[in-house]
């Protein structure tokens, strides 16, 4: 991704390394019974509604218009809130990272040069609040509504306007930062662990054709260079 030429899909893209096609036959009609089955099949395997720890109702429709335009529902994956990336959002925000458990926080605050990396004195749950709330702001400025009210040619002048810093936030909050949380925590939820609420169903995984939390793994990579690997990923859970 080059920060001219967004594309909602394109940290998908650059992820992905290999390509894989897909066959599909025909089946035989279901009976009654069979139907059944497969409608409570369907029924246990539909992500039931969001709650979330941390985001208010405005932050979660945000979070949820956001991650649905970056991983739109397509012939790669289901859509951003399909694959949880919003409750992984959620949970990372709630949890010891968003509170900073690991940054140092007694100052001073001084502006840095882009090497000396994060120089912001707030918590990265704080830093995605107040950036909601300013790209929130701006929106409203410049469309008459928020982000989640947008149609999908006017959120993506936003993300491309974040994404290349050409967008200024009202109070002096920098946009880099934000837009770096951001997209890190979207990338994660798309392709970490199930365990921790996004990649549902191990979709980001399968895309990949990576493997998951295998112990040993170093004979499958040359076995299956180049190749779809036949079994299905394995997460922290199955393995419990």
């Amino acid at each position: 991704m080059t920060e001219q030429n967004f594309a909602r899909r394109d940290f998908l893209k650059t992820a992905v390394i290999g390509g894989a096609a897909a066959a599909t036959g025909g089946v035989a009609e279901p009976q009654p019974a069979q139907a059944q089955q497969a409608a409570a099949t369907a029924a246990a395997a539909a992500p039931s509604p969001a709650t979330y720890e941390f985001l208010n109702l405005d932050e979660a429709a945000f979070v949820e218009a956001l991650v649905d335009h970056m991983v739109p529902a397509d012939a790669l994956s289901p859509k951003g809130t399909d694959l949880g990336i919003n409750v992984y959002i959620d949970r990372a925000l709630a949890g010891a990272w968003g509170k900073g458990d690991r940054l140092y926080m007694q100052g001073p605050w001084r502006q840095g040069v882009p090497n000396q990396g994060y120089q912001l004195p707030l918590t990265p749950a704080e830093l995605y609040r107040a950036g909601i709330a300013a790209t929130n702001a701006y929106c409203q400025k410049k469309y008459g509504k928020t982000f989640d009210r947008l149609d999908d040619k006017q959120r993506e002048e936003v993300l491309v306007g974040l994404s290349a810093a050409k967008i200024t936030f009202d109070g002096g909050l920098p946009v880099r930062p934000f837009w770096g949380t951001v997209y890190q925590t979207v990338m994660e939820g798309m392709f970490a662990d199930p365990i921790h609420g996004g990649n549902r169903n191990k979709a980001g995984w399968k895309m990949l054709g990576f493997p998951g939390a295998i112990a040993v793994n170093r004979e499958n990579i040359a076995k299956y260079r180049d190749k779809v690997f036949p079994h299905e990923p394995v997460g922290i859970a199955d393995l419990s």
